[in-house]
């Protein structure tokens, strides 16, 4: 046997007997558009009408928008409730060409992954096979998607026996099992801790559920209800959605479907190469941080070399942290990738249709084994704390392009608020029932300042422009929380600028008439803003988690209504409940129980400013001090402008001779640049601080140390210690110290 024939042998071999397929890179490192199929060429020769093409892609986005509706109307979970989901129709490629309008938009570059893994390994096999009928799901980020609580749903539509496309929705369910409860373990220390891990799987025939493989879902949850219900109205939106691709079949022909899917992803790719080509070229760096992992305070650094040049855009995040490799932060580069597209889907071209193509003309260049392209060994279930700070670091850089672009769809507009800040709970509710999930109020993120006007406060999240934050009063039949304080704007809280962002939200929490239930949070930036402002707007400020435990405001409050405080400020400044513990926490707040009448205490950062606070309207900020929005302190310090104690309005002489004065102050206080550089920057990170991330040289990678380092194309995985024993080393050096003291 020659030497190519006993390669040939082995190859067959390997190729028969493959122990495990795991997540595919070549699938997953690959964001491109499929190539165009025999079919589709048919096709687009046959109906290539303009105006019929788009009276069918019409037809077809109603029917993703109608789907839509019926998974909000039918969910139980709250993220299905609150419009934290998208359906959509796919290629026989595998490619999303078309997705509902409303819901989360990043989706729409992270779901042809599992379809695609679909098609290339259970089309020929024997033993699975895609046929009518048949019902695939997912939710593993690593075969595709954002992390495992969001749960996808697809089916294959045939005409005629020939596949010609997909259907389907993609539903953040939320509890899947995890090592805490709601489905985002920030303690998960390895992918085994994150629950309900589904590769793509086929789980039904014949439009029906398969019983046993439902009962093992179901068995692997906390609430096998959800679980139940969510793959339930998932079904029938995709079967909705192909009923309407059969309707336009019968009227237009299959040709129609298939080149109007076709159609949709290259006139979009294209529309998109035209409009960057009116863009300057140049190089836009961009660093932003997240100031820990949720179990530890440290600075993890993102940063971004943005390049443009013809009709390509080149996003650079080398240099950027380090994996975790026993923590969630961490997120798969085709995670990255979608929250990526987010900022052109939503902030840059909305008018375009919601597909994967929008993101085609454009190329993500990352260290493996970064926390923007973690490994499969690496926990990501909050690979949120990594993938909003590199959509910042974008959103930052885009506007330095599109300030001087020949064509806009949008406003320029700073930086959106990107943190979850919200309750994660578990625990029995007041029925009896073991729950456990995320409040839709993370929804509520505050809007940045745009060129023209100041940012909206609470308006919607950096991933779904249209989503809700839930009815307070539906939550609490469902559930023992209470919020005494659900939704009430911070004053203060806003990025500061000529056009200041739009200020989050406070909320008050507490439960009662459960016998456990625990709180968690989730969000970075207590410590360090996680989002910033342009063109000399201001960052929004910190907040951290604050908390009064050891009282129960429901019983001290029976005779004494007035001790109630209803802003975290008044509560934690006055501490009203005597003899309460108060503290503050970073929102990465693990599972912990809490006892009725206990207060848990978060806010929603702001947006972004844009430009110069001392050339914001004096009239402006008298608007601002009258609603509440900020306080003396801000209006005179950081604004400098001067109003009248009694009625607020603004006085114009001493305001110009306020800003005339701080602008002189402004020269004194600036220095020439070679001396800045010279009392500012360090050869490395200061010792003590636990940075991880490149400093001066985007080849080398500093783990947490100055002198701990590792080259960026090989990436040594930080492993972080447990805060336990951290805490208890503490101690017990504490200890030791008091004993030799005598």
């Amino acid at each position: 046997m020659s030497a190519n024939e006993e390669k040939s042998l082995v190859e067959k071999f390997l190729q028969e007997n493959v122990l495990f397929l795991g997540p595919d890179p070549e699938i997953m490192n690959n964001h491109r558009l499929a190539p165009e199929t025999p079919e589709e060429t048919v096709a687009l020769a046959k109906f290539a009408v303009a105006d019929e093409l788009n009276l069918v892609r019409h037809k077809l986005l109603t029917a993703c928008n109608e789907s839509f509706d019926m998974v909000e109307q039918m969910g139980a979970a709250p993220g299905a409730k609150w419009g934290d989901l998208i359906s959509g129709v796919w290629t026989a490629s595998g490619d999303l060409a078309l997705s509902s309008m409303g819901g989360v938009l990043l989706f729409s570059v992270l779901t042809q992954h599992p379809v695609k893994f679909i098609l290339k390994y259970w089309a020929d096999d024997p033993t699975v096979g895609i046929r009518e009928g048949d019902i695939f799901v997912h939710n593993d980020a690593r075969y595709g998607n954002i992390h495992n609580t969001d749960q996808s749903l697809v089916i294959p539509v045939f005409h005629e026996g020939r596949l010609i496309c997909f259907t389907g929705a993609v539903v953040h369910e939320g509890e899947n099992g995890a090592t805490e409860p709601g489905g985002m373990p920030s303690k998960a220390e390895s992918p085994f801790d994150e629950g309900l891990k589904m590769s793509p799987i086929k789980v039904g025939e014949n439009y029906t559920f398969r019983r046993d493989l439902m009962t093992f879902l179901q068995n692997s949850v906390r609430e096998p209800k959800l679980q139940l219900e969510g793959m339930k109205s998932k079904l029938y939106a995709a079967m909705r959605m192909k009923s309407r691709i059969e309707e336009t079949i019968a009227e237009y022909g299959v040709e129609a479907v298939t080149a109007c899917l076709r159609r949709t992803l290259t006139d979009t790719a294209e529309e998109v190469r035209r409009r960057l080509r009116t863009w300057p070229d140049g190089k836009i760096r961009q660093t932003v941080f997240a100031d820990g992992t949720l179990r530890e305070n440290c600075l993890v650094k993102i940063c971004l070399e943005m390049t443009k040049k013809d009709d390509g855009l080149t996003l650079d995040f080398r240099g950027s942290s380090p994996e975790f490799l026993n923590r969630a932060n961490n997120t798969v580069l085709a995670s990255a990738k979608g929250m990526l597209a987010q900022e052109f889907l939503t902030f840059v071209w909305p008018d375009l249709p919601r597909n994967q193509a929008v993101f085609e003309p454009m190329t993500v260049i990352t260290d493996a084994g970064s926390v923007l392209n973690c490994s499969p060994g690496a926990p990501n279930a909050q690979s949120m704390m990594t993938f909003f700070p590199s959509f910042t670091a974008a959103q930052l850089a885009v506007p330095k392009l599109l300030y001087s672009a020949g064509e806009r769809s949008t406003d320029i507009i700073a930086g959106w608020y990107n943190m979850i800040v919200t309750f994660i709970y578990g625990g029995l509710n007041q029925y009896g029932e073991l729950v456990g999930n995320v409040c839709a109020d993370l929804n509520g993120m505050g809007g940045a300042a745009r060129a023209n006007r100041d940012g909206e406060h609470s308006v919607a999240p950096i991933f779904a422009p249209m989503a809700d934050i839930g009815e307070q009063e539906l939550i609490e039949e469902e559930v023992p929380m209470m919020k005494i304080v659900p939704n009430r704007v911070m004053k203060d809280n806003q990025g500061f600028g000529k056009y200041r962002g739009g200020h989050g939200y406070q909320q008050i929490a507490t439960m009662k008439d459960t016998s456990m239930w625990g709180f968690m949070c989730c969000a970075i930036g207590s410590k360090f803003p996680s989002s910033h402002g342009i063109f000399g707007g201001y960052s929004p400020g910190t907040y951290p988690l604050c908390k009064v435990r050891g009282v129960n405001v429901f019983e001290v409050m029976q005779e004494r209504r007035d001790l109630l405080r209803y802003t975290i400020e008044d509560i934690m400044n006055e501490r009203p409940f005597e003899g309460a513990r108060y503290s503050t926490h970073h929102m990465g707040l693990q599972l912990e129980f809490a006892q009725p009448g206990e207060l848990y205490m978060i806010t929603q950062g702001a947006g972004g400013g844009y430009g110069d606070v001392l050339e914001r309207a004096p009239e402006d900020v008298a608007d601002d001090f009258r609603d509440g929005l900020v306080s003396p302190r801000v209006v005179a310090d950081i604004y400098h402008v001067v109003l009248d104690e009694k009625s607020g309005a603004v006085l114009a002489d001493a305001t110009a001779a306020a800003r005339r004065a701080e602008r002189e102050a402004r020269k004194k206080r600036g220095k020439p640049y070679d001396q800045f550089v010279k009392e500012w920057v360090t050869a490395l990170p200061p010792e003590g601080l636990p940075y991880y991330g490149s400093w001066s040289d985007r080849a080398v990678i500093h783990r947490g140390t100055p002198h701990d380092t590792c080259p960026g194309d090989a990436i040594v995985s930080v492993m972080m210690p447990d805060p336990k024993d951290v805490r208890i080393a503490e101690l017990e050096r504490e200890l030791a110290a008091r004993e030799l003291a005598g």
